[in-house]
Parts: structure tokens; C-alpha cells; sequence
């Protein structure tokens, strides 16, 4: 049996809700392998982020030629690339590979603990959006990102418009800090996907970043098309965020494995 592989460039969170562990058990519910390299280490649990070492360039690179030269990958997704130095390394990594790749522009943390360097936002417009086959922004990090601030559903294609300036070929506006139902924007510029889910009376979030952009990752390895892979990570989502659960004293994670656990097949 040959699995879809799918790479994460990202961070790793202790705690175990986001970063490259959200990653894995994301790949891992979906039916893909999941590979993965480490930019960053932190410190971090339910009630915040107590410190963050990210790795040497050279570490990074290493481990992403070690995967990608002999096991090979079909989808790669990044997530906390830390400084500007390891954004531009990652973006001439996958600018080599030639496979889909999923971009979430990673700035702050679920506890507002920053995650990206202020010098390095300069790369993520130049380098590394230019990559992205997806680029999947919240509003906060499209305020960073663009300058542009959405207060409403209305405002969700002028930022659109403003992230893809910077030349992702997707972008996926996600609007859930919005009041209202769980709305996202997904277009190209001319096609455009209006995703709306129900708003789950639940806190713990922490990891919905990260999870659905390993999510359309998964899929986009499978070979869907963008906004098939899109619809079906915000329905996997949508799942893991419905049946997140308490863990520690602060916010706990979404549900990785709800389908698994439901005996019913994730989207």
C-alpha cells in the first residue's frame, strides 16, 4: 500500500494541540503519511507560550533534503517559521519541489504570544506567499500581513484581493474571529468558495489554524482539486473543533481523532 506523503515545515508545540503535532494526528486521521521538519521548539501548553527556540537554518534544511530526496512528498505545509532567515530558506525549499503547498502565515499564537519575528513579515510577502498554492491567513494575520482589517462578511474579499496581491495562486480568508456562523472566503480571484459552518459553543480551539491547513494539505495529496480540498478540511475541522476538550487550566485542543473515535470516516 503507498500512502500520500505530506511534509510540515513548522513549529513544535509541547502541549501537543498545534504545530507539528496538530500536523501529524491531523495526516494521521486523514489516511496520509506525515513527515515532518522542525523549525522551531517551544515551550507551550494550555495557558500559553513560555519560550521559543527556532533552529538553525542549516538543521532545516538538512532535515527537509533528508525527506524530500529519499522518501519524496506530495503536499507540503508550513506553519511557524520563526525569523526571516528560515522564511526565505523554506520558501527556495519548496520553490524546488514543485508539489502543492499549503501556506498559513503563522504570526501569533491561540494566547496572542508572537510566533514570527516583526523583521521576517517582509519575507513572508515576498518569498514565501509567492510559493503557496494556498495561503490560509486569519483576519488578524491579514491585518498583519496586508494592513487590511475586516470587521464583517463583507470585508472578506477586499482581503482577499489584498493577500493575493502578494501571489498566492489560493487564499482562504478564514473569518471565524467574525460573530455569527464559522464563515471562510476561498478564491483565486475569479473563482470564489463561500464556506459557512455553525458556530460550536466551545473554547477549545486551540490548533484550528494548524489543523486545517494540514487538512487541505492531506487532501491536496490525494489529488482533490483546491476548493475539494478546502471543503472537505473545513468539514474535518468543523468535527475537531465541535468535540475539542478541556485540557489543562487554559484552552484545550481540538479533537484530531473525533471521526476515528465516531467509527465514521473523516471528510
Amino acid at each position: 500500500m503507498t500512502l500520500p506523503r505530506v511534509l510540515t515545515v513548522a513549529g513544535s508545540d509541547s502541549g501537543g494541540g498545534a504545530g507539528i503535532q496538530a500536523d501529524l494526528k491531523t495526516m494521521l486521521a486523514l489516511g496520509v503519511h506525515g513527515m515532518s521538519v522542525v523549525t522551531a521548539v517551544t515551550a507551550q501548553n494550555s495557558v500559553g507560550v513560555q519560550g521559543a527556540w527556532e533552529l538553525p537554518v542549516a538543521a532545516v534544511r538538512a532535515q527537509y533534503r533528508a525527506v524530500v530526496d529519499d522518501i519524496g512528498v506530495d503536499a507540503v505545509k508550513t506553519g511557524m517559521l520563526a525569523s526571516a532567515e528560515l522564511v526565505e530558506a523554506v520558501s527556495e525549499l519548496i520553490a524546488g519541489t514543485g508539489v502543492p503547498t499549503v501556506v498559513d502565515p503563522v504570526g501569533v499564537s491561540k494566547h496572542g504570544d508572537p510566533l514570527l519575528a516583526a523583521s521576517a513579515l517582509d519575507s513572508v510577502r515576498t518569498k514565501l506567499l509567492p510559493v503557496a498554492t494556498v495561503a490560509t491567513p486569519n483576519l488578524d494575520e491579514v491585518a498583519q500581513l496586508t494592513g487590511v482589517r475586516v470587521e464583517s462578511e463583507a470585508g472578506l474579499r477586499r482581503a482577499a484581493a489584498a493577500v493575493l496581491a502578494y501571489g498566492p495562486k489560493w487564499v482562504l480568508i478564514k473569518g471565524g474571529h467574525l460573530p455569527g456562523d464559522a464563515v471562510d472566503l476561498l478564491t483565486d480571484g475569479t473563482d470564489e468558495h463561500l464556506l459557512r459552518a455553525p458556530r460550536h459553543d466551545n473554547r477549545h480551539t486551540h490548533g484550528t489554524g494548524c489543523t486545517l491547513a494540514a487538512a487541505i494539505a492531506a487532501r491536496l495529496a490525494t489529488g482533490q482539486s483546491v476548493p475539494e480540498a478546502v471543503a472537505a478540511a473545513k468539514e474535518y475541522v468543523t468535527g475537531a473543533i465541535a468535540a475539542g476538550f478541556a485540557l489543562g487550566a487554559g484552552i484545550g485542543p481540538v479533537d484530531h481523532g473525533w471521526a476515528l473515535r465516531r467509527g465514521t470516516p473523516a471528510a
